[in-house]
């Protein structure tokens, strides 16, 4: 979404234009987040980065903790790997935030908003998370031959259904649409209550993401062919 996009916007405002990074935000769109990364290695960049909030499926996670994936499972249950040596330099910097760098990330190209699906996923994969646009950046990664990092922090945990009016509220360019979120909120009043603490829990983990953007880009690492 534009308002994980700013995360990264805003951490690397006082850098130089030739080494700021490139953002974009896809809409919870995988081959969107594919062809995005696609076109950034095209353009020469030196890594690449998916980050963003994430959906719980291990119960042990809560609202605002960070996973830093070293694997990104495939809908078809392939398994990508990320960069160590970037992933773990991150961890050890956000020291103030609950950081997981062991434990992996499930990609879906459809939103998993039932507990029910999740502890399915979660058996399936073994992931502590999952979202819709690492595999995509995974693959981009793996053709291009370039370091890939994974920071997700966790809006809705695992035991947690994802109200599907939240889904409304994001437009194919990441933006924000709430009249949308209010006209299905009209049809449906009883989802109130889900939607209320859906958002107190995404605030987590925004303020998580605000926290280790700075993180991720300072722990670039210099040798960046070392795994």
């Amino acid at each position: 979404m534009t308002i994980e996009a700013a995360c990264i916007n805003a951490a690397s405002a006082a850098l130089s234009e030739s080494i700021r990074p490139f953002v974009i935000a896809v809409g919870a769109d995988p081959e969107k987040a594919k062809q995005a990364a696609r076109n950034f290695a095209d353009l020469g960049v030196a890594g690449l980065v998916s980050f963003g909030v994430a959906g719980g499926l291990d119960p042990s996670l809560v609202p605002g903790d960070v996973v830093l994936a070293n694997t990104v499972w495939q809908p078809n249950d392939d398994a990508i790997p990320t960069h160590a040596v970037w992933r773990d330099a991150v961890a050890t910097d956000a020291r103030t935030l609950r950081c997981f760098a062991d434990v992996a990330v499930a990609g879906s190209d459809y939103a998993i908003t039932s507990a029910v699906a999740k502890a399915a996923l979660l058996e399936r994969s073994g992931a502590a998370v999952v979202d819709m646009e690492s595999h995509g950046v995974a693959v981009a990664a793996q053709e291009a031959g370039l370091p890939f990092l994974v920071v997700r922090a966790v809006a809705d945990p695992a035991l947690r259904a994802l109200p599907a009016a939240a889904l409304a509220g994001i437009g194919p360019n990441g933006s924000r649409r709430p009249f949308a979120v209010f006209a299905k909120l009209l049809a449906n009043p009883t989802a109130l209550p889900a939607l209320i603490r859906l958002a107190k829990d995404s605030n987590k983990a925004m303020k998580s993401l605000s926290t280790i953007a700075a993180s991720v880009i300072q722990c670039w690492p210099k040798n960046v062919g070392e795994t």
